[in-house]
């Protein structure tokens, strides 16, 4: 069948800090897929929004007729909502566009319309209790300074800091600083006074995942998402519902997450890379 004409075309997006993935579907069936630049309604504005979908995701989707978009993203608070919905329909004139939060991504793709606690896990952590409707309770992250327990970016700022202090198994602060090319100065110039500190600290996490096997790097890990279950999952109900990840932290880490979980009596549902499947089956 041919849908290039047809009304029934819904394009998804999820949009994170660094890569925006797209799908076009109809009747839950993939017609197309593909990847752009990250869009942040924080850090960009409305025009630079516009620009990015005008130069990178319309051209691939010319001759298709899109019905309704759904864009989820990281930064889509509700005082931004507006701002994104007017760039997509610069390029995309249609009445049926939904921005939401990547949150909102993480409840429609793990729970869909059960009950259940929705967990991010990837550059930075997020959590919320859902009811299969709506967002009930959620506990703020207040990013890697003040929380995000268990992202790529505390377990980052942990790595380092250890290694400047010491704290690492014979060799491994050698290793880590050689892998990445840095030295102490560069570390507290990319962490005290470059943009994006908290990007720069999640790159450091694949070190963590080859040398899980180390006590002091595991303990780190352990620590980390036991903070997050303590300070966030626990003030949930999470003896009645499961607990789902999204995110390339939770998917990479997921041994130590079940392990962590377990201890504190936590049940674990779904752990997903990525939201899109579960975003392409809760809208067919």
């Amino acid at each position: 069948m041919d849908h290039s004409q047809s009304g029934g075309n819904i394009l998804i997006a999820d949009s994170g800090a660094t890569k925006t993935d797209w799908c076009l579907t109809y009747g839950g069936e993939i017609v197309q897929r593909f990847s752009t630049k990250g869009i942040s309604p924080v850090y960009q504005t409305e025009e630079e929004i516009a620009e990015e979908i005008r130069l990178h995701a319309y051209p691939l989707l010319k001759g298709k007729k899109v019905q309704s978009i759904h864009f989820y993203g990281s930064g889509c608070i509700p005082e931004k909502i507006v701002f994104v919905k007017n760039a997509i329909y610069r390029s995309f004139p249609i009445d049926a566009i939904c921005i939401y939060s990547d949150l909102m991504a993480a409840a429609h793709s793990l729970c869909g319309h059960n009950a259940g606690i929705a967990c991010i896990l990837g550059t930075g952590s997020n959590s919320c209790e859902w009811d299969g409707y709506n967002m009930v309770k959620q506990v703020s992250p207040l990013g890697f300074i003040l929380g995000d327990e268990g992202s790529g970016a505390v377990l980052g700022k942990q790595l380092v800091s250890d290694a400047l202090k010491n704290q690492l198994s014979e060799g491994l602060k050698e290793e880590l600083l050689a892998e990445y090319d840095l030295d102490q100065a560069t570390i507290i110039d990319k962490v005290y006074r470059q943009p994006f500190p908290s990007r720069f600290l999640a790159t450091l996490a694949p070190f963590l995942w080859k040398h899980i096997e180390e006590q002091s790097i595991r303990r780190i890990v352990e620590r980390s998402f036991s903070d997050f279950f303590e300070r966030n999952v626990m003030q949930y109900n999470y003896q009645k519902n499961k607990v789902n990840f999204v995110g390339s932290i939770a998917w990479y880490f997921s041994g130590v997450l079940r392990k962590v979980a377990e201890e504190k009596k936590i049940k674990i549902g779904k752990i997903e890379q990525s939201p899109m499947e579960g975003l392409i089956k809760f809208y067919s």
